[in-house]
C-alpha cells in the first residue's frame, strides 16, 4: 500500500518540503498499523522543517499523530482495529525516570515522524485517544498537553489553592490554564495581547499581565500573590523571561523549565536562586504511562483542547507560517 506523505530534505528550509508517496508495512507480532487523520504542530517540529534543528537526512515531520487502528499484530491485546490513537513524543520510555536524552528517538526528528496517511510502528508509539475526542482533538495531546501536564504532576504536583504562573498563549500555556482550573489552583497569565489576555481570563485566568507594558512583571506576579511569590511557574521563554520567573517564585517553589522561545543562553543572579531555594526544573515532555494518567484526568473531568486553526496535510507550509506570525491563541493542526 502507498500513503501520501510529507518528506524535508537534509537540511530543511519550508522549501525542502515535498510531498511524495511511502510504503505501508505489515505489522509484525508487536505493531499497529495507523491511519493518520490529524497533526498538530510545536515549536519543536517548527525547528525541524524550518531548518533551525535540521536532521541529516530526509525526515518525514511531525511528533503529534492521531488516527485509527486498521490492523494490529499477532501479539497485540492493548488495541484493536477501530481504536482511536494518538502518538507518544517518546516510543521508548514506557514509565519511570527519564530514559531519554536528546531527540534521537522522538518521531519528526532522530526518526521519521507522523505527516503521512499511514504509519505500521511499535504499539508503545500510541496510547488510546481521549474517548469522545476527534482524532484532530486528539493529536494537540503529544507535546503540548503532555508537557504541561508533567510540569505540574510531575515534581512537586499542584494542589488545590497553589498558585501558577503561566507564559504565553502558545499550545503549552493553554494546556497548563485549564490543568491548573482542574486541580484548583490560581492562575497568573502574561501576554503581550490585551485581546489574548482577555481570552485567558473568559478560560479562568485569575490574573492577567501584559508583560510588554510591564516589563518587570515577576514582581508583579509576587504582588498578585500577596507578596509572598507563586508557587509554580511554567517556564516557556528561556534566556529572556528566567529572571522575571525567579522574581515571581516564592521561596521554596518551583520553576518547570520547558521552552526556549526567547533564547538558550542568559546571565542569571545565583544568589537570589539559591538563598531562595528554587527547584529549577527541565521538562521535556513524558512517558507513555503519564500520557495514559493525563488522559484519564482528560476524560474524568470531560476537558477539550483550544484548536485556533486547521490546515490540510498538503498546505504544512502554511500551518507553519502562520505559527510563525504568532497570531493563534492554542493549537494549530493539520487535517487529512
Amino acid at each position: 500500500m502507498e500513503n501520501k506523505t510529507i518528506v524535508v530534505n537534509a537540511g530543511g528550509g519550508f522549501n525542502a518540503v515535498t510531498v511524495g508517496q511511502t510504503k505501508v508495512n505489515q505489522p509484525s507480532q508487536d505493531e499497529i498499523t495507523v491511519r493518520l487523520h490529524a497533526n498538530s504542530l510545536n515549536y519543536h517540529d517548527y525547528a525541524v522543517v524550518k531548518g533551525l534543528w535540521a536532521s541529516p537526512e530526509r525526515r518525514i515531520p511531525m511528533a503529534d499523530g492521531a488516527g485509527e487502528v486498521v490492523e494490529v499484530g499477532t501479539n497485540v491485546t492493548e488495541f484493536k482495529v477501530g481504536d482511536s490513537v494518538v502518538s507518544t513524543f517518546f516510543p521508548t520510555w514506557i514509565s519511570g525516570e527519564p530514559i531519554v536524552d536528546g531527540f534521537s528517538t522522538v518521531p519528526g526528528d532522530g526518526i521519521d515522524g507522523y505527516a503521512r496517511e499511514y504509519v505500521t510502528t511499535s504499539l508503545n508509539a500510541f496510547t488510546k485517544a481521549p474517548k469522545g475526542w476527534s482524532h484532530v482533538e486528539a493529536s494537540t495531546l503529544t507535546t503540548a498537553a503532555l508537557t504541561a501536564w508533567r510540569a505540574l504532576t510531575g515534581f512537586n504536583t499542584v494542589k488545590a489553592g497553589d498558585s501558577v504562573l503561566l507564559q504565553g498563549t502558545g499550545g503549552v500555556s493553554i494546556f497548563a490554564l485549564q490543568f491548573a482550573k482542574m486541580m484548583g489552583a490560581k492562575v497568573i497569565a502574561t501576554s503581550s495581547s490585551d485581546e489574548k489576555l482577555a481570552r485567558l481570563k473568559v478560560m479562568g485566568a485569575d490574573h492577567v499581565i501584559n508583560y510588554k507594558t510591564e516589563p518587570n512583571w515577576g514582581a508583579r506576579a509576587k504582588v498578585l500573590n500577596g507578596g509572598i511569590g507563586v508557587d509554580h511557574v511554567v517556564e516557556i521563554g528561556g534566556g529572556e523571561t528566567l529572571e522575571q520567573s525567579l522574581a515571581a517564585v516564592r521561596i521554596g517553589g518551583q520553576i518547570s523549565l520547558i521552552g526556549i522561545l526567547s533564547g538558550q543562553t542568559c546571565e542569571l543572579n545565583l544568589v537570589n536562586a539559591f538563598t531562595q531555594q528554587v527547584r529549577l526544573q527541565g521538562v521535556l515532555v513524558g512517558s507513555r504511562t503519564q500520557q495514559q494518567e493525563m488522559i484519564k484526568a482528560i476524560e474524568a473531568n470531560q476537558m477539550k483542547p483550544v484548536i485556533d486553526k486547521i490546515f490540510s496535510l498538503d498546505a504544512i507550509v502554511d500551518a507553519f507560517e502562520y505559527q510563525e506570525s504568532n497570531r493563534h491563541f492554542g493549537k494549530i493542526c493539520l487535517e487529512f
